[in-house]
């Protein structure tokens, strides 16, 4: 064995052994009562403050200021520093810090939006708040044929989802189709919230022109830019091994500005294991590459969305705004990846490209008419089908359950 491969079977060891007596902590821990007005949040995991769990934290503040000392956020060690400058004013906990342990063990509510690991209990006083990040396109859970991660099988990676599934007590649920959906893939047979996503209160709040010209001038120092945003999918084989990623864009930035005109500026919103993986030299004042920022504020600044299979097509639709689909790879990722819930092609609410001179046309389509014509019956059915329930209240109604629980 190497020196390297030595040294990576100690960390491994090490890391079991840790993560072993932080077991043996929290299972200690949780035999003491839940305090109800003790509340833990996460986004992705700790990865960042953001999405549904941020929009829930932040009404819960505003209805109940006094809460500001007993929520926590839990982030990881290395965005700590990070992150407790970017909000100075949320209560943050380091993941798997002693002081984490302690809290997740006695907290009354857990609002997360990804899933724990298995082997982390959960207090019986604890009431889990599942919001998950998105509406499915593609298959998930237990409805995914074969599993195409590194290191895991398909069948653990059934067994860890629906196991984690049966501990949740309330699952948000953006729509019926999505609720069908999560019943069947995570198996789950608990409470839905039947109310929409909490991170799109703000497309209802803020759809407005002076708000955006702030948004665009602070996030691409433009007020009057005509903004074009790129937010694809994550690819599974975008995972070359375990901690090891890449990206390529799928189309050349000098054909792209050709299309459009010179005050137009492309952002890109990739998934942030790649973020700095992505080459945009010689475009740096006219490419945005923004993978932390609240992604409902660069939906607000976005004039047109371009995706694939990304659901950010469906939150995007609360704001009837034109979306391009560029799925380069179709074949590839329908048949060899996860496959898809519904007709791609029939329901997309937007012109479909497969190859880099469609995707053109339909650029400079846009850059001359600001909208693809023929389009607009389609986007508003694809709207009151996926956006059914979103009124902007959906923050509202999640933080009266954790008020009615803590009242209790």
């Amino acid at each position: 064995m190497t020196t390297t491969g030595l040294v990576n079977q100690v960390i491994k060891g090490l890391k079991i052994v840790i993560r072993n007596g932080l077991i043996v902590l929290n299972d200690g821990f949780i035999c003491i009562p839940a305090k109800k007005d003790l509340l833990v949040f996460e986004s992705f995991n700790g990865n960042d403050i953001n999405d549904n769990p941020a929009a829930i934290y932040r009404q819960l503040i505003h209805d109940r200021p006094e809460l500001k000392t007993t929520a926590y956020f839990g982030v990881k060690p290395r965005r700590y520093h990070e992150l407790h400058a970017k909000y100075p004013d949320i209560k943050l906990v380091k993941r798997f810090s002693f002081k984490w342990v302690w809290l997740m063990a006695h907290a009354g509510f857990w609002v997360f939006n990804s899933r724990l690991p298995n082997w982390w209990h959960k207090n019986k006083g604890t009431t889990y708040i599942q919001t998950w990040h998105g509406t499915p396109l593609k298959h998930l859970g237990v409805d995914i044929e074969h599993v195409a991660i590194p290191g895991t099988k398909t069948a653990d990676y059934y067994q860890q989802f629906t196991r984690e599934a049966a501990r949740w007590d309330y699952l948000i649920a953006p729509n019926d189709y999505s609720k069908q959906i999560f019943r069947s893939a995570f198996q789950f047979h608990n409470r839905f919230l039947d109310i929409g996503y909490p991170r799109n209160d703000v497309l209802y709040h803020q759809d407005q022109p002076a708000v955006i010209r702030q948004l665009k001038q602070r996030l691409v120092g433009d007020p009057d830019a005509t903004v074009i945003t790129y937010a694809p999918t994550w690819r599974d084989d975008d995972a070359i091994k375990t901690g090891q990623y890449h990206f390529e864009l799928p189309f050349k930035l000098q054909r792209f500005f050709e299309q459009v005109d010179d005050q137009t500026i492309l952002v890109l919103r990739p998934h942030y294991l790649v973020k700095d993986h992505i080459d945009i030299r010689g475009f740096e004042d006219r490419v945005k590459i923004i993978a932390d920022e609240d992604i409902a504020h660069l939906y607000l600044i976005s004039d047109l969305m371009i995706t694939d299979y990304s659901s950010v097509m469906f939150d995007f639709a609360n704001l009837n705004r034109p979306m391009l689909f560029y799925a380069y790879d179709l074949e590839h990722y329908r048949d060899q990846l996860r496959g898809f819930y519904f007709d791609y092609q029939a329901e997309i609410p937007g012109p479909l490209a497969t190859t880099e001179a469609a995707f053109d046309e339909y650029l400079n389509q846009f850059a001359t008419q600001g909208t693809f014509t023929g389009y607009r019956a389609q986007l508003a059915g694809f709207n009151q089908k996926y956006c059914e329930w979103e009124d902007g209240s959906a923050s509202e109604k999640v933080v009266k359950i954790i008020l009615g629980g803590i009242q209790k």
